[in-house]
């Protein structure tokens, strides 16, 4: 009888995000919902009078749209990746976390991607890239990696998530009809554990290549060009080392705003945000050493565009927000990070924002000064976003984080039958211990 009132309590404590909207949720998604509504608006906006209206023009072809595509695809690369890693390595202190991640990594994927539709002239003709495909593209080759892992981390998400549904359609008579579709009758008997598990360690080793693959190809799509600072082998794990660091940044502050807002104080511990933190540091580290790499090439190499690129960024107009980079992405949290005693919630939470500013400011300077600086010194250009390309931005970031609200109100961010599965190994462990 204990276990079952133990069990009911853990129950009513995870689903208790689900029926609760009291003034904090509604003060809120409202806001959320309004700058989200206004992005719209701003688009409605461009699509009309075209891209004249932002602050792009000749030689800035790419520019706050390309930075956020970037950012959001590098947010994506941690979660479902780290998560499958964590799975198939089987540590026991990755169970609640990997629910947030996986949900990180699906809304990031939706909203990276969109800020291509941003970038294009006319978007009604978006499906063009399917119906006249030329694999010889870089970007081709991106949209085909990004779908991919768009839609692994779908399935990734939503097959580790059948039990839990199944427990919803048993506790919420009123959407009984939403999560009895979505259970596909779930009832925990031996044969779907047995698929289940199958399924999701096929899962674990699919998504691992593909999510490495996609950052790769978006740090092609620049390589692969022979622009200034751009035309480098080393873009590839680069990008990748730069895309989980930002993502780990992602996932520790999500899971530290879900542990303080819903009370989820019994299930995300300490524990969970030292280890994060440890691996926030291990990427710092190469963060650092790539970055170190890939400016002193350029440097020692001495071509004349690409140090006209570099004294841009080191000593030019770009240099504060270099610097910044800089001060963001190491400075702060590696002296944070190192630290046990510092390596704490609050501690990994500021490094976390520190770091996803920094990378932001990281991508950046990759795109505008290496446009800004072309070889023809007589097209120089600048570039100054407008308010279409902010209110773009901030409805990107609205919807994103009310994405994650929303899903926290229909479906458990903790991994409930995960969680009671590694109880219920640690007390057989312990028994036998005994």
């Amino acid at each position: 009888m204990g276990d079952s009132e133990t069990i009911a309590q853990r129950h009513r404590q995870i689903f208790a995000p689900l029926t609760q909207m009291r003034w904090p949720f509604w003060a809120t998604v409202i806001p959320l919902a309004i700058l989200f509504s206004w992005s719209f608006f701003a688009f409605g906006w461009q699509y009309v009078w075209g891209l004249g209206v932002t602050g792009m023009g000749h030689p800035m072809s790419w520019a706050f749209y390309l930075v956020n595509f970037v950012f959001f695809i590098g947010i994506s690369h941690a979660g479902t990746l780290i998560s499958a890693i964590l799975r198939i390595t089987n540590a026991g202190w990755r169970t609640p976390i990997t629910r947030a991640a996986e949900v990180v990594t699906v809304f990031a994927l939706a909203a990276g991607p969109t800020n291509i539709l941003f970038d294009l002239g006319r978007s009604i003709k978006f499906h063009w890239v399917a119906i006249h495909a030329q694999f010889r593209s870089p970007l081709l080759w991106d949209f085909t990696c990004i779908m991919t892992y768009f839609v692994t981390c779908v399935v990734f998400l939503y097959v580790l998530m059948i039990p839990d549904i199944a427990l919803l359609r048993d506790h919420f008579p009123r959407r009984k009809w939403v999560y009895q579709l979505l259970s596909l009758e779930w009832r925990g008997t031996e044969r779907q554990e047995r698929i289940l598990k199958k399924a999701s360690t096929f899962l674990c080793i699919a998504v691992i290549p593909i999510a490495v693959s996609v950052h790769t190809v978006v740090s092609w799509v620049f390589g692969m060009q022979t622009q200034p600072m751009w035309h480098s082998t080393i873009f590839g794990p680069y990008f990748v080392a730069g895309a989980i660091y930002s993502g780990i940044a992602a996932i520790i502050l999500v899971a530290a705003i879900l542990r303080r807002v819903y009370h989820l104080e019994d299930y995300l511990h300490p524990i969970h945000f030292n280890n994060l933190g440890l691996l926030l540091l291990t990427m710092s580290l190469l963060w650092f050493y790539f970055t170190l790499a890939e400016y002193l090439t350029t440097f020692y190499g001495g071509g004349v565009d690409e140090l006209a690129v570099f004294w841009s960024k080191m000593a030019g107009k770009y240099s504060p927000l270099f610097w910044l980079m800089v001060l963001f992405c190491f400075i702060i949290p590696f002296p944070i990070l190192a630290l046990k005693r510092t390596r704490t919630i609050l501690g990994t939470s500021i490094t976390s924002i520190s770091v996803l500013i920094g990378m932001w400011l990281e991508r950046y300077l990759i795109i505008i000064p290496t446009l800004s600086e072309p070889r023809l010194p007589y097209v120089r250009g600048a570039y100054m976003p407008s308010w279409v390309e902010w209110s773009m931005m901030a409805g990107l970031c609205a919807g994103f984080t009310l994405a994650i609200i929303l899903f926290s109100k229909f479906f458990p961010v903790i991994s409930i039958w995960e969680t009671e599965k590694e109880e219920k190994k640690r007390e057989i462990f312990q028994s036998e211990s005994i």
